[in-house]
C-alpha cells in the first residue's frame, strides 16, 4: 500500500462492523477452539472489506502478520504463549519506528525512509507476541495536515487525527489496537469520532524512544477495542521497555483493574464547551444526571470555587500548548525546511516561522505557567476520583480538510494527566466519547473508574 492515496468522496453512511476486543479469548485459544490465526483472518476479512473505503494503513505487512500468528497459534497451543496479547492484530502509528516497514511520518519528505531499527514500543510488542499488520496513517509529522483516512461510521467525515488510521482502523474492526501518540488531541478526539477507546497515559508512561514527536508533553498511547485491550497493550509494553527516561513508567496490575464506583466526580466545561453542539451539551448532561442518579456526586464550576479556578486556567491550555510545542519543534521544522521546504505543508511553515519568532524567554514562561496549572488541577484529587467531559464538540466533522476541534482534548496533555475516551455517547447517529481525566500517575483509578463508566452507562458505539 502506498502513501497518499486518495479516495473518491461520498456522503454515503456505512454501517460498522463489530471491533475484535482481543483480551478474554485466551480460554479459547488454551482450548483450541480458537486461535491467533483464525483471529487474524477475521481481522483482515474486515480489512479487505474496509480498508478499500477508510485507507487506515500506509503500509501493511500480511504474510508477515500470518507468520506471527502461525508462531502465536503454536505458542498457545503448548500452552507457553509469551502474554495475555500473544497474537493480538495491531497497527503502529506511522510516526513510531518500525525495522521491516518504512517510517514516513505522514509526508513526502519521508517518502520510504527506513531507519532499519524498531521503536522501543514495537520492540515490546513483538516480544509480548503481539501481530504486526502494517503501519497506520498519521497526519503530517503527527500534526495538523491531514492525510485522506476517511471515519468508518460516515467516510465522508473526518477520522480526526493525528492517529486517524489507528482510531479507523479499530473502530472498523481491522485490528484489536493501534499505538497512537497525543501531544494536543490526537489520541483523545480521534477515538470520539471512530467509537473506540482511546487512551493517553500520564506523560512519560510509557517508552516514546524511537517515535518522532519530540515534545515534552507528547506520549505514546493506545486506540483499542476495548477498555481491556487497551489496558493490555500499554501494560505490556511498560513492563518490558518502561517509560520515558527520567520516569517511572506506568505500573499496575497484569489484567485491567476492576470496576471502581466514584464518590464525586468533577464535570469540566473547558473551553471546548461554547464549541459544543447543543445536541453534545445536552448528551453529556444527561448522562451525567444518569451518574448522579446511581450516588455520584457531581461537582462543577458553578458550585466549587477550585473547580471554578481550573476551569479559568484551562481555558489557556490549547494557546499554551502550541507555544511549548512551537519552541520544541524548532529545530527538527528548520531541519525539515533545509532539506526540501516544497515537502513541507502551508500549516507546517507557518508554524516554523511562529516558533522563530519566539526568545528562550517566552518558552521558558509557558513552563512556569504550565507547572502551575498543573500544580493547581493536582489538588483537585483530594477531593474526587476524576474529571468527566466530552472528547470532542460533537460528532466528527463532514469533510476531510480538518481533523477536528481539539478544544476538549488539549487540556489533559496539557496537564500530562491520564486521559481516556469511551464510547459512551452518540450524536447525529455519530460517535461521541465521554472523556475521563484522572491525575498524573494514577492511571489505575483511571481505569477502574472509567470501566464502572462503561457498566454504568453502556457502549453507545459498539
Amino acid at each position: 500500500m502506498t502513501y497518499g492515496r486518495r479516495l473518491s468522496m461520498s456522503s454515503e453512511l456505512t454501517r460498522v462492523p463489530n471491533m475484535h476486543p482481543f483480551v478474554g479469548n485466551d480460554a479459547h485459544f488454551s482450548s483450541g477452539s480458537d486461535t491467533p490465526s483464525a483471529f487474524l483472518e477475521r481481522c483482515l476479512d474486515a480489512c479487505a472489506a474496509w480498508e478499500p473505503k477508510i485507507g487506515a494503513f500506509v503500509h501493511t505487512d500480511i504474510d508477515g502478520a500470518r507468520a506471527a500468528a502461525a508462531a502465536s497459534t503454536a505458542r498457545w497451543r503448548a500452552g507457553g504463549p509469551l502474554s495475555a496479547i500473544d497474537g493480538m492484530p495491531v497497527g503502529i502509528k506511522d510516526i513510531i519506528e518500525t525495522a521491516d516497514m518504512p517510517t514516513e511520518m505522514g509526508s513526502p519528505l519521508f517518502e520510504g525512509w527506513r531507519s532499519g531499527w524498531d521503536a522501543a514500543a514495537v520492540t515490546a510488542l513483538r516480544d509480548a507476541g503481539a501481530v504486526i499488520v502494517g503501519k497506520t496513517v498519521t497526519t503530517e509529522f503527527a500534526a495538523t495536515e491531514p492525510r485522506g483516512t476517511r471515519n468508518p461510521w460516515n467516510i465522508a467525515r473526518t477520522p480526526g487525527g493525528s492517529s486517524s488510521g489507528s482510531a479507523a482502523a479499530v473502530g472498523a474492526g481491522l485490528i484489536s489496537a493501534g499505538l497512537g501518540t497525543q501531544v494536543i488531541g490526537s489520541i483523545v478526539r480521534p477515538a470520539s469520532y471512530c467509537g473506540c477507546i482511546g487512551y493517553k497515559p500520564s506523560v512519560g508512561a510509557i517508552n516514546r524512544g524511537g517515535s518522532h514527536d519530540y515534545y515534552s508533553q507528547s506520549c505514546t498511547g493506545v486506540l483499542a477495542a476495548s477498555l481491556e485491550d487497551a489496558w493490555q497493550v500499554a501494560i505490556e509494553i511498560a513492563d518490558r521497555v518502561g517509560g520515558d527516561p527520567g520516569y517511572p513508567g506506568l505500573t499496575g496490575p497484569p489484567r485491567a483493574p476492576g470496576a471502581l464506583k466514584p464518590r464525586r466526580l468533577v464535570m469540566l466545561e473547558t473551553a471546548g464547551w461554547p464549541a459544543a453542539s447543543a445536541e453534545a451539551q445536552q448528551i453529556l448532561q444527561d448522562a451525567l444526571a444518569r451518574l448522579e442518579s446511581a450516588g455520584v456526586e457531581i461537582v462543577t464550576r458553578q458550585n466549587d470555587g477550585q473547580v471554578a479556578a481550573v476551569e479559568e486556567a484551562i481555558v489557556k491550555a490549547f494557546a499554551l500548548s502550541r507555544q511549548i510545542n512551537g519552541w520544541e519543534w524548532r529545530w527538527p521544522l528548520r531541519a525539515f525546511r533545509e532539506r526540501d521546504a516544497s515537502k513541507l505543508s502551508r500549516v507546517m511553515l507557518e508554524r516554523l516561522a511562529q516558533a522563530e519568532a519566539m526568545q528562550p524567554e517566552d518558552y521558558r514562561g509557558a513552563l512556569v505557567e504550565r507547572n502551575r496549572i498543573r500544580i493547581l488541577y493536582a489538588e483537585l484529587a483530594s477531593g474526587c476520583d476524576g474529571c468527566v467531559t466530552l472528547a470532542a464538540p460533537g460528532a466528527a466533522p463532514l469533510g476531510l480538510e480538518s481533523t477536528g476541534d481539539p478544544a476538549f482534548a488539549v487540556p489533559c496533555s496539557l496537564l500530562g494527566v491520564p486521559a481516556i475516551s469511551l464510547p459512551l455517547l452518540q450524536e447525529q447517529n455519530m460517535p461521541l466519547g465521554l472523556q475521563l481525566a484522572g491525575f498524573a500517575g494514577d492511571d489505575v483509578k483511571n481505569f477502574a473508574v472509567a470501566a464502572w463508566l462503561v457498566d454504568s452507562l453502556g457502549l453507545a458505539a459498539a
